[in-house]
């Protein structure tokens, strides 16, 4: 897996969301990709997935343009937006059943998901039926059920309560050894937890990406140190 940004500039009217962004990520790892609120991280991550048109720049998944071969990249991107989007009127597995069937997955990879998510006891339920914590977990279901390359979580943890934080961050580590996980949280511990390499996002541009130590560097810990490049 390969993914290099280069160049990415986006506006929305005056307003520059990404200001030249270049990023090169060569090897399964989980990425931290941090920033106040508004700083451009889900513009970032939406312009990986496509979701949004890229102004100026290029971005290249496994050899090729995304613009150029969005099937290709949706085929081995998984994405769970922070808003989680998903139909509420369906059942769980009738949903993730839906998504397989996209995709061309078997019955059997499905309940294998839905075993890992922790949400078999809720798989004959109305989405609409769930907890808050229960449908971040089908989100996460639906993003990974495919086995992408690249997996980009969005606040995968909000709305989990402690025991399913730990539960989710014990899957997203599982992941990482074999796919690279661009995760974007306001949790520092998260990060601290899972992730080896920090990209810091600012008013648009990238102030920092480096490993967890250089980023920690003189500060006591990554909140101090967060608080100090964004100020």
């Amino acid at each position: 897996m390969s993914l290099e940004i280069s160049n990415l500039t986006k506006k929305f009217g005056e307003q520059t969301a990404l200001n030249n962004i270049n990023i090169e990520i060569k090897k399964n790892e989980i990425i931290g990709l941090l920033g106040p609120n508004g700083a451009g991280k889900s513009t970032l991550m939406k312009s990986v997935v496509g979701v949004i048109k890229i102004d100026e720049g290029k971005i290249i998944f496994d050899g090729k343009d995304i613009t150029e071969n969005e099937v290709f990249s949706k085929k081995n991107i998984g994405f769970l937006p922070e808003n989680n989007p998903l139909y509420q009127e369906m059942y769980v597995k009738e949903y993730l059943q839906f998504v397989a069937d996209i995709h061309c997955i078997s019955n059997e990879k499905v309940e294998e998901i839905i075993n890992l998510v922790g949400i078999t006891p809720e798989k004959n339920k109305k989405i609409s039926q769930l907890s808050k914590g229960y449908k971040q977990r089908v989100g996460l279901a639906q993003a990974i059920l495919h086995e992408p390359n690249l997996l980009i979580l969005d606040e995968p943890t909000n709305g989990l309560d402690p025991n399913q934080i730990v539960e989710i961050r014990n899957v997203i580590k599982e992941i990482g050894k074999e796919k690279t996980v661009i995760l974007s949280t306001h949790i520092m511990q998260e990060v601290e937890a899972l992730c080896s390499r920090v990209i810091l996002i600012h008013n648009g541009n990238i102030v920092q990406d480096t490993d967890i130590a250089n980023f920690k560097g003189k500060f006591q810990n990554l909140e101090e140190a967060f608080s100090n490049y964004t100020l």
